[in-house]
């Protein structure tokens, strides 16, 4: 009997020996709610962090389903890595709820929000729903401008420490290479795309403020007649006889988007539509961050020829 024991306990001792180092080493969990920030959150966590996101590019952000699995993954969180600014207020709230994952509630370490450290646009002086969806804190699409995502790794990576400070020297290590490699590759998007500063578009919603701001696109008009109001024929009618008077170059849209009212002012119009990724992983080369960029300047320079 007493050997039995003695052999039952050093069998409990050798193996929580070999776990203990596993634990106290175990990648953290990380959700993003959208791809770009997943893809931000690999490349400063690398190894130490596990990541996935709650959306795909080609959902809208706006509008997401609480379904199980994502509750499930949402409970399991130690880091939640979310946009705010509103962009989630339809479905994060539920997540949250029902997850009961207290480490990740808003206010606490666990829960980021990258569009409380980037400078906002189309802030409205009121809001009112009767202009459509409205963001009152601010235009959430905030991952269209490369130094907007500059600023969000250096708050993130700060955060990645906090939340598990024995991993602290390697983040920051990591956002050190990535604002080096980033900060190149700025750069050379702002070279390469000159030849559209200024250049007049449309867009199908108010989703590339950001864009449009960094490279100096010009917007005159948006197919959708108030922001997430479905495109209607009048609207097209009037938007089309605008710009006859006042021509664009391009219309626009992001891949999650409906193609069909921007071909319809493509064709009559006669200017490109163009589908621009929005986010990571929407077409084969934004297999990251750097190809999410290089992918976009590139469609809007052939667009331009």
């Amino acid at each position: 009997m007493h050997t039995t024991f003695n052999k039952t306990w050093l069998a409990a001792a050798l193996a929580g020996a070999a776990l203990a180092p596993l634990s106290a080493h175990a990648a953290i969990n990380v959700l993003a709610c959208e791809p770009e920030w997943e893809a931000l959150s690999k490349e400063l966590g690398g190894d130490k962090v596990k990541v996935g996101s709650a959306t795909t590019a080609l959902q809208d952000p706006h509008r997401v389903e609480a379904r199980p699995s994502l509750i499930a993954r949402t409970r399991n969180a130690d880091l939640l890595v979310c946009t705010g600014l509103e962009l989630e207020v339809g479905w994060l709230p539920v997540l949250l709820q029902q997850s009961g994952n207290a480490k990740i509630a808003p206010g606490q370490p666990g829960n980021f929000e990258a569009g409380a450290v980037v400078p906002r646009l189309d802030i409205p002086g009121k809001v009112d729903r009767s202009e459509g969806d409205v963001h009152a804190a601010g235009n959430p699409h905030i991952q269209q401008n490369p130094h907007n995502i500059a600023l969000v790794a250096a708050a993130l990576g700060k955060r990645l420490a906090e939340v598990d400070p024995a991993n602290a020297a390697e983040y920051q290590s990591r956002l050190k290479d990535f604002s080096a490699r980033w900060s190149a590759a700025t750069l050379k998007w702002e070279k390469q795309a000159a030849p559209l500063k200024s250049l007049a578009v449309v867009e199908h919603h108010k989703n590339m403020e950001y864009l449009m701001g960094w490279l100096g696109l010009r917007q005159v008009g948006t197919l959708e007649p108030k922001p997430g109001v479905e495109p209607s024929a009048a609207h097209l009618s009037a938007l089309l006889a605008q710009l006859q008077r006042q021509p664009a170059k391009m219309v626009l849209r992001a891949a999650y988007q409906d193609g069909r009212a921007s071909q319809w002012l493509s064709e009559r119009a006669g200017i490109p539509a163009v589908v621009l990724p929005f986010t990571v992983g929407a077409d084969d080369r934004s297999k990251d961050l750097f190809g999410f960029f290089d992918s976009t300047v590139q469609r809007l320079l052939e667009a331009a020829k």
